[in-house]
């Protein structure tokens, strides 16, 4: 067993992606609780699609795709608010059109500007080659942006349950919001590399919602869903090691069956588990014992 543990940790690379794994499985959660508790998991998907654009230009012009990528997905959040803002238009709507719209728009700067961007990794992810300064720039991203929740916890925990008592309280309602979705796509942005955009939702929303079920304050749901990220990461660069597989999709279907365990055997809010189930098997069994008792 030990040695099952040891051996892979015996290549840089493998470490390098072990390393990059926990840092994400930490930032996303915990960034991504806030879409859950808000209702906006959507967007996180919008946005994940939306820096293509970015990303396309800033190869062509051979600045930092991972600048591009975050200008991308910042401008993405701006359109959905303003097209809120401008019309009756739901922000459900909203976000489909800018989803649809800028994936459309990075598709054709591709191939207008015959880019040679590697959009395999881009959807799908390479966790497996990453570099140690990947993993120093997502170690100081994922400080950062943990620093930040910490510091305005309160702040962003009144703006998520009550905006309106956020605002008359005199709290930054639009800077909150504009910071919030600026951490959520600098989240994405180094995500990309571990799991791809395609899967990257499921590492910002999947832990958390694992945990949602199995705790009850924001906090604990940050906590208990980072946990559930690092099992999920180092779990799914294992199994990727030993059974051949890609890297990002076993990080997800990890992340998902650990979502099935809490949905099925959850204490409180499991389908198996929960206490009215309990309660109906008891009397079930205590009607079957006295229904024996009857018969003799």
């Amino acid at each position: 067993m030990l040695n099952w543990l040891i051996e892979p940790l015996g290549y840089e690379f493998i470490r390098n992606a072990i390393a990059v794994g926990i840092l994400t499985g930490i930032l996303c959660p915990v960034v991504g609780t806030y879409l859950i508790v808000q209702r906006m998991a959507l967007l996180g998907d919008v946005i994940a699609h939306a820096v293509l654009p970015g990303l396309a230009i800033a190869f062509f012009w051979g600045v930092n795709i991972l600048l591009g990528a975050f200008i991308s997905g910042v401008l993405s959040t701006f359109v959905i608010a303003w097209i809120r803002s401008q019309s009756r238009v739901k922000v459900d709507a909203a976000m489909a059109l800018t989803f649809s719209s800028f994936f459309s728009l990075g598709i054709v700067l591709i191939t207008l500007l015959k880019s040679k961007l590697d959009l395999d990794s881009f959807l799908f992810g390479d966790i497996l080659g990453v570099t140690i300064n990947d993993v120093q720039r997502t170690a100081i991203i994922t400080v950062i942006i943990l620093l930040l929740v910490k510091l305005f916890y309160k702040e962003l925990l009144f703006f998520t349950f009550d905006k309106l008592g956020a605002r008359a309280l005199g709290y930054p309602i639009n800077a909150l919001h504009y910071g919030l979705m600026a951490g959520i796509t600098l989240t994405i942005v180094v995500s990309m590399q571990t799991v791809g955009v395609v899967l990257v939702i499921s590492l910002l929303v999947g832990p958390g919602i694992t945990a949602y079920l199995l705790v009850k304050e924001l906090h604990q749901v940050m906590i208990v869903g980072a946990i559930l990220g690092i099992i999920a990461s180092i779990s799914g660069v294992y199994s990727s090691y030993y059974l051949n597989i890609p890297s990002g999709p076993a990080i997800v279907l990890v992340t998902f069956s650990l979502f099935l365990l809490a949905l099925l055997f959850s204490p409180s809010q499991g389908i198996l588990t929960r206490p009215e189930i309990a309660n109906r098997t008891t009397a079930i069994l205590r009607s079957l014992k006295s229904q024996k008792h009857g018969d003799k």
